[in-house]
């Protein structure tokens, strides 16, 4: 038999092969066997992972400076991780979002659940930003982008490496034009009949967030003649597509004055400038400032940062959630609409909601939910890793 040119990882008998087979994608350091020849495995080697028994279970890329130790790339120990195999994910990936959208805008690679661990490739028409947030990418980024480049036909590929992602894998953080020419200009977006300016170079993350488009939509359809408060608006995502479907008026309010640059420059795009109002500062000392100002809205929303990224900081996030449901609820109109969103993966939908509907009660409001949202199909959820279903959105009526 022709010998594997993959390094072998073995779990431990407290490693829970089932999970493994079962589909769940992650390896933890405590499951391995880490005698001295497997901890001088490079970052990012791929290796063939067996379970207790010396049984192959598949090809993993390995870090041994993450407490993910293995990431399963594939169950086939024979297949070669090379510039056909990343072809064959990107098409896999291309197809689903063809599928669902007429514009190129939109996640192209969402991670594991299109099976490329660690990945995250968002397009913007022509231009693609690939965030490789695990060391296997990053060590075949080049033959990544050949491969994406001859799969899409994108001309210009930015890598993002920057982010706490990259931090916990012992990476460092850098940004970098690997094929074409930077944008010179934010590049303006099309979706929900909004149009969003995404600075790929400067902005946060890949420069938009593709992820919240169905829960946009939701509230745009709530906003027609309204008056519409965008709180952690970013670059104007609710805020926008609530003035697409004829808002009356929209206040958005960041602590970034670029990113509410772009939120202007997009409503100026839409020629709608004469409805949109920004205002630069905390969200809670707004919030708390709007209250004492006697404001009243027809529609809130607010879309924080994630408040609790771990387990560690669930208490402390649930608590931020609630504080932030609760100034929020007094600025609703008897009859208008509350959204929150949440994109902490620790706190599930029932520990979210829970704490939302308590800041409104806090707040002497009484509410029913009237919409439950998560990420756009752009997104999938592995059903096996709660970290990809991250994003939820709940809309009260007050």
């Amino acid at each position: 038999m022709e010998q594997s040119p993959y390094p072998v990882v073995r779990l431990n008998p407290k490693g829970d092969a089932r999970a493994i087979r079962h589909g769940f994608p992650w390896v933890y350091a405590n499951e391995v066997v880490t005698d001295r020849r497997t901890k001088g495995l490079t970052a990012g080697t791929i290796a063939i992972l067996e379970d207790a028994e010396r049984r192959p279970m598949g090809l993993v890329a390995v870090n041994t400076a993450s407490k993910i130790f293995c990431r399963m790339l594939s169950r086939d120990v024979d297949v070669p991780v090379d510039a056909a195999w990343f072809e064959g994910m990107i098409r896999s990936a291309l197809q689903h979002r063809e599928t669902l959208y007429t514009e190129p805008n939109y996640r192209l690679v969402h991670a594991e659940a299109d099976r490329m661990p660690g990945v995250i490739i968002d397009r913007f028409g022509d231009v693609a930003v690939v965030q490789p947030n695990a060391a296997w990418a990053d060590v075949m980024i080049e033959t990544l982008v050949d491969a994406l480049v001859k799969v899409t036909g994108v001309s210009t590929v930015i890598m993002n490496g920057t982010g706490r992602a990259r931090t916990l894998e012992g990476l460092e953080e850098t940004t970098i034009v690997m094929r074409g020419n930077a944008p010179t200009a934010p590049i303006p977006v099309q979706m929900n009949g909004a149009t969003y300016m995404a600075d790929v170079m400067g902005g946060q993350k890949t420069g938009i967030f593709f992820d919240q488009r169905p829960n946009h939509a939701f509230a745009a359809s709530l906003a027609k003649d309204a008056r519409v408060l965008d709180v952690f608006s970013h670059v104007g995502g609710f805020g926008l597509a609530a003035l697409a479907n004829g808002a009356a008026s929209v206040l958005a309010v960041d602590g970034s004055a670029p990113a509410l640059a772009l939120a202007e420059a997009g409503a100026a795009e839409m020629g709608v400038s004469d409805k949109f109002e920004t205002r630069k500062g905390d969200a809670f000392a707004t919030l708390e400032a709007l209250a004492e100002e006697g404001a009243q809205f027809d529609v809130v929303i607010c879309d924080p940062p994630a408040f609790a990224p771990g387990r560690k900081s669930l208490d402390a996030g649930l608590r931020a959630y609630e504080r932030v449901a609760r100034l929020a609820a007094s600025l609703v109109k008897e009859g208008g609409y509350l959204g929150v969103c949440s994109c902490s993966h620790a706190a599930d939908l029932t520990k979210f909601r829970n704490a939302s509907a308590r800041g409104i009660g806090r707040a002497g409001r009484r509410s029913q939910v009237i919409y439950t949202g998560f990420a756009g199909p752009d997104h999938p959820l592995l059903p096996h890793l709660a970290e990809t279903g991250y994003l939820k959105a709940v809309f009260f009526r007050l």
